[in-house]
C-alpha cells in the first residue's frame, strides 16, 4: 500500500522548542505505522543553511526543508503540486498562520487542513473564529482551547489533544546519579540546600525578571544558603531581560541563582528535574507549559499560576500535584492583530508564600507529592496513548475526509440567502 503524504507547517522539528519537539513526537507516532511519510516546512529558527533535511533514520520519509519564519504561499502552493500530499497538517499560534488561512480555497479543495491550536485564556476570541472555520480538524491543546473552538465554531470537528512528554525519559532516576547531579550544580556537599527550577524562554510573559526579585524574597526569609534558583534558559535573550545585570543589582552573585544556558539532551534535562525539589512556572499566559508536565513526569512538584494549560496539570479537580495560584490580576491586552485576551499576574506575597509551603514540607511529604504528580501524568498525558490518539486522529482524518480526487466534506461554494 502506497503511503500516505502529509505536509508539515511548524517550528524545526529537529529543534528544542516546545511546539519542534512536539511536532517530532507527532511525526514519529505516524511514521512508526509505516503508512505515512512528512515533508516538512521546518521554521522558527536560523539556519545556516536551506538545503533539504533527511532524518537519519527515516530517510526519504521525512524530509525537512528550512524556511524563514513559516514559509509563505508561493512555498506551500509549490509543495502542494509538486508533491500532491493527502493532507496539511500545521502547529502553533494563529497569528503566524493568517496568510495560510488566506489560501485556504486554494488548498482545502485539494487536500483536508488539521490544525493543533492553542489559545491562552478568555474572553472568547470572536476574531479568530473565521480562522477556526477555515479548516477540517482542530486538534486543541488544552481544555481551555478546546472550550473555545467549540463554543465559537462547533461546525468544525475538534478534538481534544493535549501535549505529552517521553515518560521513559522524563521520570524519577536512581538516588545516586541524581546526588552526584545536585552536587555539581551546588558546587559543593550542602546535600539539604533546596532547588527550585525554572525552565522557560526568558521573555517577558515568562515572568523571568520577576521570578528572581520575588525568590529574594523568600531567600531573606529562609536564608540565602539554604535554597537556589536554578534557571535553564538564555540569560541574555535579546526577547527577554538582562537576568545576569539583575542578580547584580539585587547583590545575587554567590550562588543563589544559577543558569543552565545551553542546549542539553533530554535525559540531562530530566536530572535537572529530578535534582529539584519544585519547578515554577508563574507566566502571565501559558498555552500549555511543557516545562511543568516534564517536572510532573519526573515525580517533582509544581508551582504554577492558574491559567492557560497550567492549571489542568497541577489539578485534575479534586487531586493537587503542586501549588495553583489564583491569579490576583486579570487584565486586557491586545493588539491590533489580537484586539484583546486575558494576561493573568500572580501576587508576590502568595507566591512567596508558595515557596514557603514547599521549602518546610518534608522529604516524605515531597515524595508523595511527586509521586501522585506522575500518577496524573500517565493517567492524563500518557505518551504511549498521546501517540495512538494521533495515530487514531491522522488515520480518522485520511479516511473521512480524503484527498484530490477522493476528497470529501468539502464545498467549493455555499449558498445564501439574500435579503
Amino acid at each position: 500500500m502506497e503511503k500516505k503524504k502529509i505536509l508539515v507547517i511548524a517550528d524545526h522539528p529537529f529543534s528544542p522548542s516546545g511546539v519542534g519537539m512536539q511536532t517530532r513526537y507527532v511525526i514519529e507516532a505516524l511514521l512508526k505505522t509505516e503508512r505515512y511519510k512528512f515533508t516538512c516546512i521546518g521554521g522558527a529558527v536560523k539556519h545556516l543553511d536551506y538545503d533539504p533535511q533527511k532524518h537519519p533514520d527515516w530517510g526519504d520519509d521525512w524530509v525537512v526543508l528550512p524556511v524563514d519564519g513559516y514559509g509563505n504561499p508561493d512555498i506551500v502552493r509549490s509543495i502542494i503540486r509538486s508533491e500532491r500530499p493527502d493532507m496539511l497538517w500545521f502547529m502553533t499560534d494563529p497569528r503566524f498562520f493568517g496568510w495560510l488561512w488566506e489560501i485556504e480555497d486554494e488548498i482545502r479543495p485539494l487536500i483536508p487542513m488539521v490544525y493543533y491550536h492553542v489559545w491562552d485564556n478568555y474572553p472568547y476570541p470572536d476574531f479568530n473564529t473565521p480562522f477556526y472555520k477555515s479548516n477540517d480538524v482542530i486538534a486543541c491543546i488544552s481544555k481551555v482551547t478546546h472550550d473555545i473552538v467549540q463554543t465559537l465554531c462547533p461546525e468544525v470537528d475538534s478534538r481534544y489533544m493535549p501535549h505529552a512528554v517521553p515518560n521513559n525519559v522524563f521520570k524519577k532516576l536512581d538516588a545516586d546519579v541524581v546526588k552526584g547531579f545536585k552536587k555539581g550544580i551546588i558546587g559543593s556537599d550542602e546535600e539539604d540546600k533546596m532547588i527550585f527550577f525554572w525552565n522557560n524562554r526568558n521573555a517577558r510573559r515568562k515572568q523571568s525578571g520577576t521570578v528572581i526579585f520575588w525568590f529574594k524574597e523568600f531567600l531573606d526569609k529562609v536564608g540565602h544558603d539554604k535554597a537556589m534558583l536554578l534557571m535553564h534558559t538564555d540569560p541574555k535573550d535579546e526577547n527577554g531581560q538582562d537576568l545576569e545585570a539583575i542578580l547584580r543589582n539585587l547583590n545575587m552573585t554567590d550562588g543563589q541563582v544559577k543558569f543552565s544556558n545551553h542546549k542539553v539532551e533530554l535525559e540531562d534535562l530530566a536530572k535537572m528535574y529530578n535534582a529539584a525539589s519544585c519547578t515554577i512556572n508563574i507566566a502571565d499566559a501559558e498555552g500549555f507549559g511543557l516545562s511543568t508536565l516534564e517536572s510532573l513526569s519526573c515525580e517533582t512538584p509544581i508551582i504554577v499560576n492558574m491559567t492557560g494549560g497550567l492549571q489542568e496539570q497541577v489539578t485534575n479537580g479534586e487531586d493537587w500535584f503542586g501549588i495553583g495560584i489564583e491569579p490576583c490580576s486579570k487584565a486586557i491586552i491586545g493588539s491590533q492583530n489580537i484586539p484583546y485576551i486575558r494576561e493573568d499576574r500572580v501576587n508576590k506575597d502568595v507566591f512567596v508564600d508558595a515557596l514557603m509551603k514547599i521549602y518546610e514540607m518534608s522529604k516524605e511529604d515531597l515524595e508523595a507529592l511527586g509521586a501522585k504528580g506522575r500518577q496524573h501524568v500517565m493517567d492524563s498525558y500518557g505518551f504511549e496513548s498521546h501517540e495512538s490518539r494521533w495515530v487514531e486522529l491522522i488515520d480518522a482524518t485520511i479516511e473521512k475526509y480524503g484527498s484530490w480526487d477522493s476528497r470529501r466534506g468539502y464545498d467549493t461554494w455555499e449558498l445564501k440567502e439574500v435579503i
